[in-house]
Formats: C-alpha cells, structure tokens, sequence
C-alpha cells in the first residue's frame, strides 16, 4: 500500500530514494538541498535496506565516488545545489563518456557565484546544453511539486539504466523547501549482486575464470574511435528525443497564446492563465516534465493548432526561451518573461507581462 504524508520537497525526494532501492548516496551539504542528505543521515537506510549514506569531503569527491559505483552496476546517485553541480561537470562529462547511470539532483539557487540560497531556474543552460565538455547530454526531469520530487526519483534511474546515462532532476530551491502531501510508492527490493550481474552485463563487478574483461572509461586514444563513439552516442540521443518527451499541457486546445515554464514558474503561471481566462484571453500553459528532451513537437502542434505566440516565464535572465524559440521555427511570435536573484514572479505579474506580449 502507498503512504500520504506531509513532507519538504528534498525530504520526499531523500525517501523515495530508499524506497526505490538505491545503492548508495555520496553527497556534500549546501543550502537549499541540505536536508536530502540530513534526512538520508538520520534515516540511516543501510540498516534496513543496505543503502550506503556517505558525506564526501568535497562535491567533487561525491561525483567521483558515483563514478566508481555507477561502473560497478550500482544504483548511484548525488545532490547538490549550483555552485556545487558546477564543480561536478568534469565528473558528469566523464561518467556521460563513460556511458553509465546515475542520478544528480540540483536544488537550484540564484548565482551566478556564492549568489543567494533563494531559489533559481538560472542552471538551465547548464544542464541541458551539457555543462562539462565534449557532445554530451542529460536526461532532464523537472518536478513542479512535492509528489514530482518523489515520483521522479524512480523514473530517473528507469531512464539512466535504460539508456546508460546520467539522469538530472533540475528542481529549485522552492520545491524542495516546501511542505506538500506526497503519496510515497510502496517499497522496491535492491537488486541482489547476481541481479546486477544479469541486468548490467557491462558493470565491472569482479572478473571470473573465463569471462570477458571489462573495463570502463572515458578515454579513446585514437580519433576514429573516439569519432565512432560520438557518433553512437548522438543516436542514442536521437532515440531518446524520439521516445522520452514529457509535457503536461493545460487549456491548449483553443489557446492562441501559450505560457512555456516549470518548476515553481510553471505552479505561478497556472494561477496566470486561470487570471487570463477570467478576463477573456485564450491562453494556456506548456509545462515541460523533461527539459532534455525538451517538447519542441508539442509547441509546433500548437501552432498548427492555431497557437499565435509563446511566453516562456523563467526565474532567470532567459535560457530555456532559446529552445522555445528553436521549436517555433519563426512560426509563432516568442518572448522572455523572467525574475532574477531568487526572486518569484506572482501570477498578476505573469499577467500583466501576458497582456503586453499580446498587444
């Protein structure tokens, strides 16, 4: 039987961690994803499930230590907030080259730098446009409430494992704060190290008599190699835009100007259209669930459907726009709507920006 509770955001994801049988969390503490780790501590799972908890000395230490499990077939997995995550892009880029799963979870804040602890959308470009070097890409999901906290923790690691990629929950600092009514999963076994064995064929789990040597790495030497490797990895790409896009939509069907935000933007623009309709304006919302891949064939079905502008609300100076814009195609007017340094658009400001777009 599944459980309601009362829970924050980073709390709802920290116990569906455990309930989902991870492995091990390796994380270092900043604000505002500290209570991931903290409710993990005090939980202490490795007593009923085997889950190790570990606080590395470092963030880059933490991804690292993802790394090594990842490699060993394991359900892995780390949180950070922006400052944090930045000094993980040499580690994500590498277990990316690597080809294996994890999970790392970003509880944004406002930068850039030390910037403030109040919550951001500023990280976007960061995540999706590949923050470490080389033609790499994230698996992107973005919780716009508790109940996505927990219930994405699971389907981040079906879709890493799936693909054998790393998978980013992009939250900010408002959803993992806040105290919702989440209703938890019922508990899954962690895998036995024969099911490993079975599952991930390419996992160094310690080599036998007569069986293949495996080795994992993100170095090829050779450029035709490494070229063919980039290659493989574009088509996984293609496959995964092909197959794993998600999007909630709200009053589209007759909408001729449409709201793209998510996260907490998308939770303040829902109140926007509902001020919009009351006043007589057709418009609707575009929640994308995935940022990577981002829902561009949704927004070109809603040109065709007659959709006549776009406003993308961000809690930033403009990122996710750019991929707006790219899906319309110069079909469909597009424009930026955004609050910096943390801090949230209400939804009479979502409107009033709504019904200058318009004119």
């Amino acid at each position: 039987m599944s459980e309601l509770r009362l829970m924050k955001g980073n709390e709802a994801l920290a116990e569906a961690a455990i309930r989902a049988g991870v492995d091990a969390y390796y994380g270092y503490p900043i604000t505002p994803q500290s209570e991931v780790m903290e409710y993990l501590m005090k939980a202490n799972p490795e007593k009923t499930t085997g889950m190790v908890v570990l606080q590395a000395e470092s963030e880059v230490a933490s991804i690292n230590m993802v790394y090594g499990a990842a490699g060993a077939g394991k359900m892995a997995m780390t949180s950070s907030s922006s400052p944090g995550v930045s000094l993980m892009q040499e580690g994500i880029s590498y277990i990316a080259g690597a080809e294996l799963p994890c999970v790392v979870v970003n509880v944004v804040r406002g930068g850039p730098g030390l910037g403030t602890i109040q919550p951001s959308q500023a990280d976007y470009f960061q995540t999706v446009k590949g923050g470490g070097h080389g033609d790499y890409k994230l698996i992107t999901l973005a919780p716009a409430s508790v109940q996505e906290m927990a219930d994405f923790m699971k389907l981040a690691f079906d879709l890493a494992f799936k693909y054998r990629n790393p998978a980013m929950i992009l939250s900010d600092g408002a959803i993992g704060q806040m105290m919702e009514k989440v209703e938890l999963f019922d508990p899954i076994q962690r895998r036995t190290d024969e099911e490993v064995a079975l599952q991930c064929p390419w996992a160094t789990t310690g080599r036998k008599r007569g069986t293949q040597k495996r080795v994992i790495t993100s170095l090829r030497l050779v450029a035709s190699v490494q070229e063919e490797f980039n290659i493989k990895l574009q088509n996984k790409y293609k496959e995964i835009e092909e197959k794993e896009v998600r999007c909630e939509m709200l009053q589209c069907d007759d909408a001729q100007y449409v709201i793209v935000a998510y996260g907490s933007s998308a939770r303040t623009s829902m109140k926007a259209v509902e001020i919009a309709r009351k006043n007589g304006m057709k418009v609707g919302l575009l929640r994308p669930q995935t940022l990577w891949p981002f829902p561009s064939k949704q927004i070109e079905t809603l040109i065709n459907n007659g959709a006549k502008g776009f406003l993308s609300v961000e809690m930033s100076a403009g990122q996710m726009v750019e991929d707006v814009k790219l899906a319309a195609n110069g079909k469909a007017k597009v424009e930026h709507y955004g609050r910096m340094g943390g801090v949230i658009a209400s939804p009479q400001d979502i409107y009033e920006a709504l019904k200058k777009f318009a004119k």
